[in-house]
């Protein structure tokens, strides 16, 4: 602090302790003096401010921690031994990268066993197919012969009954071709699980490596957890309220957040979530924020304070708190007149609230009011303004 500083403020404490001494001797003379000896007009000391119009906020301060707007764990569907993971953490990731491969020797092995077997069922109704082919030429030539009377009947039967049977051997051979091929699909669907991928539906493009379970050459089972992938863009802001607040919050509030993990920064969010109950044990509510950050400096498990702007007045008309004062059950302010010679009582409903500033509602009131030296003040009181306007 400079020299002119620390003088300045030096000066402004002497006068207002000199204003507060003729306040305090000005007080202790009217309370002894008799009724029919109290002075009737005194000028008072007093000390103004001016009214302001400007911008007022109420805001409620929070405790929270950041959690990840979305986050998964990747794990293979088929079991077998890890042969390479891609990815480590922090390391980010992009929508249906590879993240890990596995042994895939038995699965190769099985698909080409399962490609044999479709080779084999594709013989075999190609066979089914030539021998119905020859029954059925067979059954015409008896029937034939049989019109013409060469042939007998139980030889018409032996022909047709054998077509029958040829034909119901290759709707089997269909049937084994149909199961080899899903066989075949299968194998390749097995194979292309052993290459684990990290896939997600909406959301950002990009997401980063949380948390990493195993190594390479360790054998795990299917669904077995391999990674912790999530979303740090936007982050979620969790905190809790109390019934005495829960009414005042509404989704899409704006909020300020600290963290000390930077100090005298503000990261800019709103609400996204209220919850509709209370937790029973602690009677208090969740509140979700949404939290914008490109750069990825917030980081799930963060703690930070939440500054909830609950409302906000562009124009309003404001006085220090210490211009405030109640008579007769009333709460008003002395303004000072404009040639600074009395005071003027008005009385006034206070509004929002931040820091030593008030909110007058439905106010048009301009120019000073007296910030110290009320006490001594009725209706209309004659006054002289010491230290000037703050």
């Amino acid at each position: 602090m400079s020299l002119g500083r620390a003088l300045a403020g030096v000066a402004a404490l002497a006068v207002a302790g000199a204003i507060g001494w003729q306040v305090y001797e000005r007080l202790e003379e009217v309370n002894s003096a008799s009724p029919e000896r109290r002075p009737a007009s005194r000028t008072v000391p007093v000390e103004a401010a001016e009214i302001e119009t400007g911008v007022i906020e109420e805001r409620r301060q929070f405790t929270g921690t950041l959690n990840a707007f979305e986050e998964f764990v990747v794990a293979p569907k088929v079991s077998g031994r890890i042969e390479e993971i891609t990815v480590d953490l922090a390391d980010t990731v992009t929508r249906g990268q590879v993240v890990a491969r596995l042994d895939n020797a038995e699965y190769i092995q099985a698909l080409n066993q399962a490609e044999a077997d479709l080779a084999v069922a594709e013989a075999n109704l190609a066979e089914a197919e030539s021998l119905l082919a020859i029954a059925e030429r067979e059954l015409r030539r008896i029937e034939t012969l049989s019109q013409r009377g060469v042939s007998s009947e139980s030889e018409r039967d032996t022909a047709m009954a054998n077509q029958l049977a040829r034909a119901a051997h290759v709707e089997v051979s269909r049937a084994q071709l149909t199961r080899a091929r899903a066989a075949v699909e299968t194998a390749r669907i097995r194979l292309g699980y052993s290459a684990v991928s990290a896939g997600w539906r909406g959301g950002s493009h990009v997401r980063v490596v949380a948390e990493r379970y195993v190594d390479e050459g360790e054998t795990v089972a299917a669904n077995a957890p391999l990674l912790r992938i999530v979303e740090l863009d936007p982050v979620v802001g969790v905190f809790f309220v109390t019934e005495r607040d829960y009414g005042l919050l509404r989704r899409g509030q704006a909020v300020e957040l600290r963290t000390d993990a930077y100090p005298g920064e503000v990261f800019a969010g709103e609400i996204a979530r209220i919850s509709p109950v209370f937790r029973e044990n602690a009677r208090q509510a969740r509140v979700e924020l949404r939290v914008a950050n490109p750069d990825l400096r917030l980081k799930p498990g963060m703690f930070v304070r939440a500054s909830v702007q609950l409302e906000r007045v562009p124009d309003a008309v404001i006085v220090p708190d210490l211009a405030l004062v109640v008579r007769d059950g009333q709460t008003g302010v002395f303004r000072v007149s404009d040639d600074g010679s009395t005071a003027k009582w008005h009385a006034v409903q206070a509004g929002i609230r931040e820091g030593d500033r008030v909110q007058l509602v439905d106010s048009t009131l301009r120019g000073r009011v007296v910030t110290l030296g009320h006490q001594l003040l009725d209706d209309g009181s004659p006054i002289s303004v010491e230290g000037g306007s703050r």
